[in-house]
């Protein structure tokens, strides 16, 4: 695929999601009711027109363990994906990397090893591909810039299939990163917190209202191709120990 299309195929992605009304989406969309196999001896309430989901809240998953989803990861000025993105692309060793400036949106673009700025993301060695930690200074200085990050951090982002025109992507909301906070201990010595740091509004909530979150479109099927909206703009303060931040641990999440 030439750079030319690739660039075609994300920016009518990202024209099509910003432009059309979420109204127009629900006018052409499909209802879907899964339904259970049950047994004889299995028992169905039948709650009719008064059950609603009006005060429930989709619980974000970020709050879950996701080692087998797709991300990337930035941190000591380089970047790197984990297991899951290559084993999503097996044969796939070349991507190029997108920013969205205005979307806050970054997407890798699979490539093959001779196109225009293709990066490597995986080494080979005696058994399956690893993920390469690229240095990336120069990029990793804008971007941190962009986004407002702090820069002896570390930050992950969690990401989503695209398939458009014949075409697999993976695209990162870069407002709601997973940080680790990295401090200096008693001793001197430098530590990256094992535990995420999150953005202090997600503190007294599990997630967006459900018909709320719905509208958001973050994964449906739209125009024929599967989509990843960017919604619902994450807290991202360059000197995150001086901002209101929500820190999760295993007695439930404290303000830090």
């Amino acid at each position: 695929m030439t750079d030319l299309k690739s660039h075609e195929v994300l920016d009518s992605i990202l024209r099509d999601i910003n432009n059309r009304s979420v109204q127009e989406f629900h006018q052409g969309e499909k209802a879907t009711c899964f339904e259970p196999k049950l047994s004889d001896n299995d028992e169905v309430l039948e709650a009719g027109e008064q059950f609603s989901l009006d005060n429930y809240q989709v619980v974000r998953r970020e709050f879950f363990a996701h080692l087998s989803e797709p991300a990337v990861t930035f941190y000591n000025c380089k970047f790197y994906v984990n297991a899951a993105c290559l084993h999503r692309f097996p044969g796939v060793d070349y991507v190029q990397a997108l920013v969205n400036q205005e979307k806050k949106v970054l997407v890798l673009l699979p490539c093959e090893e001779g196109a225009r700025d293709a990066v490597p993301w995986s080494i080979k060695g005696r058994g399956k591909p690893k993920p390469k930690q690229v240095t990336c200074k120069l990029f990793t200085y804008k971007l941190f810039t962009l986004m407002e990050w702090a820069p002896q951090h570390r930050y992950k982002i969690m990401g989503k299939i695209i398939h458009a025109r014949d075409t697999y992507l993976i695209a990162f909301d870069l407002t709601a990163p997973e940080v680790y906070e990295k401090t200096v201990t008693d001793d001197s010595k430098t530590r990256v917190s094992r535990v995420p740091v999150f953005p202090a509004e997600w503190k007294d909530q599990f997630g967006l209202p459900y018909y709320e979150h719905k509208q958001t479109m973050q994964v449906n099927i739209f125009d024929g191709y599967a989509v990843y909206a960017i919604k619902d703009n994450g807290l991202a303060e360059q000197q995150i120990p001086d901002t209101p931040l929500a820190t999760a641990t295993q007695g439930g999440i404290t303000d830090e």
